[in-house]
């Protein structure tokens, strides 16, 4: 009979314990589930890419039709891109792939030429719609974009030190700028996701150590521009945002890959500190008098979710301020989908009140497209 006991309190206790670990891991998983109404990432996803369909080309703002596609239009295109795929929406691809064909013909125009960081990230989005379309002129409009940014300088935006990079093997749009590690990141990783062949992601890996040494500080931040020492948010969440592309599709024996993330995990350590109860992070990511400010907010947010999702942070430190970071930013999101308290473009200026008294903008995709990579990134 004691035996019979003994044997019931010893599988009772082990059942207690199965219980207690798949408790625990439920509660771990749930950051990313049981979102209150009206904030999950299908139903935000959804009114962001949808309010980007309806919404002209835009122009930085300005009421005048732009010369060329934007670099922020490019961004918000392939958030709504990737997030069709992970909401297997193939009716939104379809509406976005109409977005673009008039690019083939009467807009042809409007295709930027791939001669500057800002202009040569729109490979990426030809590259997204060949990968769910497999129609062969997206693959060739995309892969053109990117061998050009590694091809010989050419054009008038070629400097001096275009031909000093180009010869150390970096592409010659370098410009060490924070934005750029976002813009040459995503139409690389692209045309490596789309093709297979590993010179494009190990090109953008090289680059992106390249910027790692020459600009992140001690404590994982960047300041905007070397001569210029403000931590921007906007401007550390391109930095933030293009370390998990790269390392989402980086392969493991990559020799830069520990090297970058070791500048990913110490950024991401460093964010943690900053993030506002709220939930939000600041224009100036280390000054609490500096305004909340949403693209920052998003861009982060992204890079904390796909650190968790992949397992190179750590759920339970990361998952709660993921979290709390998306559900920040679509508190922001107005009756018609549009983002409200984006900064407005931004150049650099080494005076903190300038960055205090940048326009706050509704609408603007700098604001709409993190939005829709978080909402991709949570679909995964």
């Amino acid at each position: 009979m004691r035996t019979t006991i003994v044997k019931s309190l010893i599988c009772a206790a082990a059942f207690l314990q199965i219980e207690s670990t798949v408790y625990a891991q439920s509660k771990t998983a749930d950051y990313f589930k049981n979102w209150p109404k009206g904030t999950s990432p299908k139903q935000i996803g959804d009114r962001v890419a949808n309010r980007f369909i309806e919404t002209p080309h835009p122009n930085f703002g300005r009421p005048t039709p732009p010369a060329r596609i934007t670099y922020p239009e490019v961004c918000a295109w392939y958030g709504s891109l990737t997030f069709a795929r992970e909401s297997n929406n193939k009716g939104l691809t379809k509406k976005l792939a109409k977005r673009f064909e008039p690019l083939f013909g009467e807009e042809a125009k409007l295709v930027p030429l791939p001669d500057h960081v800002d202009h040569t990230v729109f490979g990426a989005v030809p590259l997204e719609l060949y990968m769910q379309t497999k129609q062969p002129k997206y693959l060739t409009m995309g892969q053109h974009m990117a061998d050009k940014q590694w091809g010989p300088p050419e054009g008038p935006r070629v400097k001096p030190e275009s031909h000093e990079f180009y010869k150390q093997g970096f592409t010659w749009q370098t410009r060490l700028w924070i934005d750029d590690m976002f813009m040459i990141t995503a139409v690389q990783a692209q045309a490596y996701r789309a093709t297979g062949d590993p010179k494009y992601i190990e090109r953008a890996a090289r680059e992106m150590v390249f910027y790692l040494d020459k600009l992140q500080r001690p404590n994982g931040l960047f300041y905007h521009a070397p001569d210029v020492p403000f931590f921007w948010g906007r401007g550390d969440g391109w930095m933030a945002a293009g370390m998990a592309e790269l390392l989402s599709s980086l392969p493991q024996n990559n020799p830069n890959r520990e090297r970058i993330m070791q500048g990913y995990k110490t950024m991401m350590s460093s964010l943690l500190k900053y993030q506002a109860e709220s939930g939000m992070w600041r224009q100036l990511i280390d000054d609490p008098e500096s305004w909340p400010e949403t693209s920052s907010t998003g861009m982060f947010t992204f890079a904390m979710i796909t650190g968790v999702k992949n397992g190179w942070l750590e759920k339970d430190t990361y998952g709660p301020a993921a979290r709390k970071g998306w559900l920040a930013l679509v508190s922001y999101i107005d009756e018609n989908a549009d983002v409200r308290e984006v900064c407005q473009g931004t150049n650099k200026k080494n005076d903190r009140q300038y960055y205090l008294d940048r326009e706050r903008i509704t609408g603007d995709m700098h604001g709409q497209a993190p939005v829709l990579w978080c909402a991709t990134a949570l679909l995964r």
